[in-house]
């Protein structure tokens, strides 16, 4: 199985993971607040719908040639999350399952030579077609946890964590962090595998789980269970308190990806 293959097979699931949850939804659960400040479950649910068809729009774009955005025009974006929002959660649910399946039908039909094809989404860096499916994967997986419902980053897939940490630190604006090093101590049935981001910034070393720094990293986590600890390499000050870290999606993609799907990501994988 390729790397391609793997993102759609857990896209599958965690599409219908996330549709079960939605299935749930009441109109007031809908009209609540969700875990984004200013946005409703409402916001969301619509959000992730509109999101679908952008990623249809860049595997059009894969499969004619003809450049074609993620969203038509500035502010679109918004306008439609704000439109959909109030919509009562029968609708939500349709258009949820309907835009999932138009994404996957675009998937299907894709030629395998366009899925070298470049596009580029909102913002830079260009990237090939292949990694369109690993962010709508990070989108739905995310943005599940954004309802606030009973789905947790506590419940992401462990291959989903350790690849989206591997990315989250390839898209690290670096020499301009808070932090000069981030370590990760992932447990496995054979031992302790340890990865270490070295040259981030300035300041002290944070080490924890891949999900516990995953979390944090992308503001869905308070930092509980890291530690912070001086930095051997940069010989940083002595650790305080964990500090805030970047922005998180700087870039959607990571830089240089290679234009082939690859047999597995990130390269070297056990």
């Amino acid at each position: 199985m390729s790397a391609l293959e793997e993102f759609q097979t857990e896209l599958a699931e965690s599409t219908s993971r996330l549709l079960a949850t939605a299935a749930r939804l009441t109109d007031d659960d809908v009209r609540a607040p969700s875990v984004l400040p200013g946005w409703t479950r409402g916001h969301v649910l619509t959000h992730l719908a509109r999101n679908a068809d952008g990623h249809v729009n860049l595997l059009t774009w894969a499969r004619t040639g003809v450049r074609t955005p993620q969203y038509s025009a500035p502010g679109v974006r918004e306008s439609e999350i704000e439109a959909g929002a109030v919509r009562p959660a029968k609708e939500q649910l349709a258009d949820l399952e309907e835009s999932a399946g138009r994404f996957r039908e675009a998937m299907e039909s894709l030629p395998a030579e366009a899925w070298s094809a470049m596009v580029i989404g909102m913002r830079p860096p260009e990237h090939p077609a292949w990694y369109i499916p690993a962010r709508r994967l990070r989108e739905v997986e995310v943005h599940h946890v954004d309802l606030g419902m009973e789905y947790g980053w506590a419940d992401w897939p462990e291959t989903y964590v350790r690849r989206e940490l591997y990315d989250t630190m390839s898209s690290w604006p670096r020499a301009d962090g808070p932090l000069s090093e981030i370590v990760s101590r992932d447990r496995r049935d054979d031992g302790e595998h340890v990865q270490v981001w070295r040259g981030l910034g300035h300041g002290p070393a944070v080490h924890g789980s891949p999900r516990e720094l995953l979390a944090w990293l992308i503001g869905r986590g308070d930092g509980r269970g890291l530690s912070v600890k001086p930095s051997e390499a940069a010989g940083a000050p002595a650790p305080g308190s964990l500090p805030a870290p970047p922005p998180w999606l700087v870039l959607p993609a990571p830089p240089e990806l290679p234009a082939e799907p690859p047999r597995t990501w990130p390269p070297g994988r056990d």
